[in-house]
């Protein structure tokens, strides 16, 4: 049988639009958007936002025309259900790393000194980012550099932290060594690290810190009540036809304020052209008088005149 003859049916092309996945453990977010290429039946998808393998949870998937949109997605805030293991360390700060310290922390949630801690991590706050992201050092990534026994040193940079709560706090020895596992719920700004977090709050008390489970339960306005596993995205497609998709016009609402447009409107943005003020700031998903999503606009001068213009034109005139 010839190679061509094994392969698998390609799939139906499904409709340009958002998939919500809820990201298995041990996969990577290239992972699953290899996957939802073959469920969906193009190669034009994309992602908002990497998800380490360890974390689970709320991945946005873009496909086709939508892969535009996803650039206003990553720039959201995002929210996660988390759980530090205070008195451990280790290279990652998370629990896929080597124990590099384990100095031990006997406190408890009530601490004093564990409250004033949460507070300093709280609000717009100055954080080194962990040594294995993907952020660039002279055009090689950071955790590249890690891993090949360089030292990597990691400018702090500003972000803001809108939550930060323990839910639950459990004493536990981890080979001989006391520790304090705390559930926590965080909701931060994009380019913020959790693991970061977690490392900086046991280094606050004195000890030092990592992740045991991270789980994202909402990217902007996309949330894990959306989310599908692949399992389930598969079945879907399968009893279809095709994989459903969250519409543009849906998905974009979801992150941005919305213009409704009349006819001309749309009209006149489908051939890109600048129409009246939106009258608010950033950009604004435009949607056409029969639901679609034409255009992303911002509110600009021309000739001294308030003008929107069209940043991203979706649906260009035919």
């Amino acid at each position: 049988m010839s190679e061509q003859q094994q392969r698998p049916p390609r799939r139906p092309t499904a409709p340009d639009g958002f998939v919500v996945v809820d990201k298995p453990a041990g996969w990577t977010s290239h992972d699953v958007v290899g996957r939802v290429r073959r469920l969906a039946g193009t190669r034009k998808v994309g992602h908002a936002g990497t998800l380490d393998p360890m974390a689970t949870g709320v991945l946005v998937v873009g496909i086709g025309r939508a892969t535009r949109l996803l650039t206003y997605v990553v720039g959201a805030d995002k929210a996660y259900d988390a759980t530090i293991r205070l008195g451990v360390g280790t290279t990652t700060d998370d629990a896929e790393g080597e124990v590099v310290a384990s100095p031990g922390f006997t406190g408890t949630a009530d601490d004093d000194a564990l409250r004033a801690a949460l507070r300093d991590l709280t609000g717009d706050i100055l954080q080194v980012p962990t040594t294995v992201s993907a952020i660039k050092v002279d055009g090689k990534r950071a955790y590249a550099l890690a891993r090949a026994g360089e030292q990597v040193e990691l400018q702090a940079r500003p972000v803001t932290v809108s939550a930060f709560d323990v839910l639950a706090a459990r004493p536990a020895d981890a080979d001989g060594v006391p520790v304090l596992d705390l559930d926590v719920s965080v909701t931060v700004s994009s380019g913020t690290y959790v693991r970061a977090l977690a490392r900086d709050l046991g280094a606050a008390l004195g000890s030092a810190g990592h992740l045991t489970a991270l789980r994202r339960t909402r990217v902007g306005g996309h949330t894990l009540v959306q989310a599908r596993t692949l399992e389930a995205m598969e079945a879907q497609a399968d009893a279809d036809g095709v994989l459903a998709t969250i519409p543009l016009a849906q998905a974009a609402a979801a992150d941005l304020p919305v213009r409704d447009l009349t006819a001309d409107e749309a009209r006149d943005l489908g051939f890109g052209r600048w129409v009246a003020p939106t009258g608010r700031p950033g950009t604004v998903a435009a949607v056409g008088p029969e639901g679609q999503l034409v255009a992303l606009l911002e509110d600009t001068r021309r000739q001294g005149q308030p003008l929107a213009k069209p940043v991203l034109v979706v649906a260009p005139a035919q």
